[in-house]
């Protein structure tokens, strides 16, 4: 039997860069201190996701960096894996991306975003590639919003690469009047959450969803079981963090190997 405890980082949308610097270390110290050893933050948490009607200051990658160190150095403080959503600059174009953090600081990779919403088209760029990452007893993958909702063969990749959960950092607000939930993947619900339980469910792996806390929020952070059932749920709209310790034995990966086709990750 191995446990191992997560973080999900269900945090309000900061009003800068500096502020979400700011929650992004609260919540790594916190966590820490109720036992966690990986904590995930939502969609480009680090300076804020561009958008929805939202301005923000133009892509900078000094002080990107700069907030990258701050949080590495939370993470080396606390002893805990970060996953960071956040965007960075590649080849001239800005990328929505997951950094990883490992538990001494140090900078363990990327996963880029590779399948961008329509809508997002305008502001960012896609990347390319994926991995998966390594903390102690735990392989994980990274499938950010869209990309987990509506291309399956990004989770499923994760898992046949031996990633017994899969995190994935979204943002998603309530639009004018529009349905309200109290209980994960309500059947009034839109389709997102039950995808969450397909995705684990298909792969037999865990699936981690983290959102931002935002009033009437369609959707919220959660964590699925391998079998397609739910272990546990952030109050909608509700900020703090969920935590859950999952038995990595339960993430038999079965039916990820089992697929014969893939497609393109």
């Amino acid at each position: 039997m191995s446990t191992f405890r997560i973080a999900l980082a269900n945090l309000p949308y900061p009003t800068s860069l500096e502020e979400s610097v700011t929650l992004a270390k609260q919540a790594i110290a916190q966590a820490s201190l109720q036992g966690a050893e990986l904590i995930c933050f939502p969609e480009c948490y680090v300076p804020g996701y561009r958008g929805l009607g939202r301005q923000a200051p133009p892509p900078d990658p000094a002080s990107l960096e700069r907030a990258w160190s701050a949080i590495a150095e939370a993470a080396a403080s606390a002893g805990l894996v970060v996953i960071l959503g956040t965007e960075r600059i590649v080849d001239g174009g800005l990328r929505i991306t997951a950094l990883v953090i490992e538990r001494d600081g140090t900078l363990a990779g990327f996963q880029d975003k590779v399948q961008l919403d329509p809508s997002e088209e305008g502001t960012y760029s896609p990347g390319a590639g994926r991995r998966v990452f390594q903390t102690g007893p735990l392989t994980f993958g990274i499938a950010i919003c869209h990309e987990g909702w509506r291309y399956p063969e990004t989770v499923r990749w994760a898992a046949r690469q031996g990633a017994q959960i899969v995190f994935h950092p979204h943002l998603h607000e309530a639009e004018p009047g529009s349905y309200r939930p109290t209980t994960f993947a309500d059947p009034a619900n839109t389709f997102h959450e039950k995808a969450a339980l397909c995705r684990a469910a298909e792969n037999t792996c865990f699936f981690a969803t983290v959102n931002y806390a935002s009033d009437g929020s369609p959707t919220t952070s959660a964590i699925v079981r391998p079998d397609g059932t739910l272990l546990s749920f952030q109050p909608y709209g509700q900020r703090g963090l969920l935590l859950a310790d999952i038995e990595l034995s339960e993430a038999t990966l079965l039916l990820a190997k089992r697929c014969k086709e893939t497609g393109e990750a």
